[in-house]
């Protein structure tokens, strides 16, 4: 008779020994359709808060101006959820399952208490962050009220997501999708409650979704700590070599998501300058409306290489450089095939998505052109973000990050300077003029470093302390 614990290591071995292709499908497309259905949170929200009557298009430019604070918060569960799950995959593929334990007891006391301390800075500081980040008088009652109850919500949204990572990373992938399915469901039937029915208007969207992130962070927590798991959840006060380690890891897709703030920060402030107060407002919603579509396809994609990530670093551990090879190219034909589909439809069918959120002529038309230019270069972004994920799991980080600050910065510069010799609205074009640009840097880089890796040089580095 098979006793639990072979049964539980069993589940995670698989990582070293299934084919690689049906492991890729297997984690990468519960993940993916993870991370489609977690765009909800704020798709839902923004499609109701634009159907608000009377006020939906004003509602709709303060919670897109909220937008880079609500992603900036998002990166630090990034930075301890897959900085603290690449180690962990990285000691089930070497063995060690008692260091394993230690990285997840760390990664949540981490969790803990980055909330709290997030939770209160945010609050204290939301005023000053929102008139920077484009608020105009006319927009900061609606920006400020969405935050002050989003914020409050900080614990769940933090503890749900960052801890999520351990539970894909341990081989439950379904149950990873699980996760954030709850989250969505609950936020696409409370929106309309407290929104309409209770008429809290914005308020009640932001409310909607603090509840929905408790429902996820319940289900997230309650799953871990099942004695059924390979490695099930304790609370332990982090070491502090760990804990460095764990920040290490992190920190470059950290950086890579809090950048995409500043970009968006960078966005909402020049469409504020150069559209003045007649255009300005009316620029911004539409980059909202825009940057949700965008999202549709950056967040699966994100899935489909994020999920790849305990994959490639059990892998590692297990020092299977075959195997890793395997997968980043099927992660890559995966990604490259998803882009196609939707840079299609992009160019025939946008006009559905806009449709969603507003009926205001201008609204559309220039939405419509939006999401038409930000989508030029979608399917060579995918190589991009294959190449920088796989780097990280391969603990590449300063190389990864090297690579993502380099688009960021383009796409930061490109935002600024458009403007200046065109209209407002090419800032648009600095999306597409970005991705291409990172599409050949990334491609160059990966290809002179990776091979001569996996050969050996450095490749076990980042096992153990």
């Amino acid at each position: 008779m098979i006793s639990e614990h072979t049964k539980r290591v069993r589940r995670v071995d698989n990582f070293g020994t299934d084919p690689i292709p049906v492991l890729v499908l297997k984690i990468s497309i519960p993940f993916m359709f993870a991370q489609f259905v977690n765009v909800l949170y704020s798709i839902v929200d923004r499609i109701y808060i634009g159907n608000i009557p009377e006020i939906g298009g004003i509602s709709l430019a303060g919670a897109g101006v909220c937008s880079p604070i609500l992603t900036l918060l998002s990166s630090f569960a990034t930075l301890i959820g897959i900085g603290g799950s690449v180690l962990f995959s990285m000691q089930l593929g070497a063995g060690d399952q008692k260091y394993a334990k230690d990285i997840l007891s760390s990664s949540y006391a981490m969790l803990v208490f980055f909330s709290a301390v997030l939770t209160a800075a945010f609050l204290l500081a939301k005023d000053t962050l929102l008139r920077w980040f484009g608020a105009s008088d006319v927009t900061f009652p609606y920006a400020n009220t969405y935050l002050t109850i989003y914020t409050l919500g900080t614990f769940f949204a933090l503890l749900g997501m960052g801890m999520n990572y351990f539970i894909t990373a341990q081989g439950f992938p379904l149950l990873g999708m699980a996760t954030t399915l709850i989250g969505a469901l609950a936020n696409v039937v409370l929106d309309p409650v407290f929104i309409f029915l209770f008429r809290m208007n914005i308020a009640g969207a932001a409310l909607a979704t603090v509840l929905a992130q408790m429902a996820s962070c319940a289900f997230v927590l309650c799953t871990l700590y099942r004695k059924s798991m390979p490695i099930p959840l304790t609370f332990a006060l982090p070491k502090k070599r760990l804990s460095l380690h764990i920040l290490r890891t992190g920190f470059s897709p950290f950086l890579i998501l809090a950048t995409d703030s500043v970009v968006i920060i960078a966005l909402n402030a020049v469409l504020q300058y150069h559209g003045g107060a007649e255009y300005g407002d009316t620029l911004i919603t539409c980059a909202t409306i825009v940057q949700s579509y965008m999202l549709l396809i950056t967040a699966p994609m994100l899935g489909i290489t994020g999920g790849s990530q305990p994959l490639i670093s059990y892998n590692l551990g297990a020092n299977k450089p075959d195997r890793i090879r395997k997968t980043i190219f099927y992660v890559l034909a995966l990604c490259v095939l998803f882009t196609t589909i939707m840079f299609v439809v992009s160019r025939f069918a946008p006009q559905a998505f806009v449709r969603i959120f507003t009926d205001d002529p201008e609204h559309m038309e220039l939405s419509v052109w939006g999401i038409r230019v930000f989508t030029l270069a979608i399917v060579p972004l995918s190589f991009q973000y294959v190449f920088v994920d796989a780097l990280t799991a391969l603990s590449m980080a300063k190389l990864s990050l090297l690579l993502s600050l380099f688009r960021k910065t383009n796409y930061f510069l490109a935002t600024c300077f458009l403007p200046l010799l065109f209209a407002a609205k090419s800032a648009f074009y600095a999306e597409p003029l970005a991705d291409s640009i990172g599409f050949c840097t990334s491609s160059l880089a990966f290809f002179a470093v990776y091979r001569k890796y996996l050969r050996g040089q450095g490749r076990l580095m980042g096992i153990g302390m």
